[in-house]
């Protein structure tokens, strides 16, 4: 994290990882890293009664040639963040490996890319919220935020995370 100056938040779905996790990971699983520095608008809440409407804040972002290849294969993918989210389906829909991110990803917009999504539970009315309903629908999410209030999880960046399959 902040090799590079840019991000104004940490991307803190990742920091449910130490090194050692890592490196235990890394004895089955590849991984590969993305950056996406994080903007203020991260935090702006959705305002608008039809999300179609919401603007999304962008975000700088740039993903090394060896990322690129296996997002171009046919290998599933689980992405770690909402960051790592918007930046995979960003270069899904357009190819370009760096650039500026602006995709808000929501039930209207579902990801094409990426398979499964390692999160944080997310505030209300928040394009973070939208884009785990973006992956099981509406519904599902507020029937699984209302279990994850009624079990008395954490929310936001440094709570508990769920596992989206």
């Amino acid at each position: 994290f902040a090799r590079e100056q840019g991000a104004v938040a940490a991307p803190t779905a990742s920091l449910h990882f130490n090194d050692a996790m890592l490196n235990d990971l890394r004895k089955n699983h590849e991984i590969y890293f993305i950056t996406l520095h994080v903007g203020a608008g991260t935090f702006k809440p959705v305002e608008v009664a039809d999300l179609r409407d919401h603007k999304m804040h962008g975000e700088l972002y740039s993903i090394p040639p060896q990322t690129a290849q296996i997002l171009k294969s046919e290998r599933k993918i689980l992405g770690v963040g909402t960051t790592v989210t918007r930046t995979i389906e960003n270069f899904a829909r357009n190819g370009q490996s760096s650039g500026i991110c602006e995709l808000f990803l929501h039930p209207g917009n579902p990801p094409i890319r990426q398979n499964f999504l390692l999160t944080n539970f997310h505030l209300p009315k928040s394009t973070l919220i939208m884009l785990v309903a973006s992956f099981i629908g509406l519904e599902r999410t507020l029937e699984l935020y209302r279990i994850a209030v009624e079990q008395r999880y954490r929310f936001y960046s440094y709570g508990d995370g769920m596992l989206v399959l």
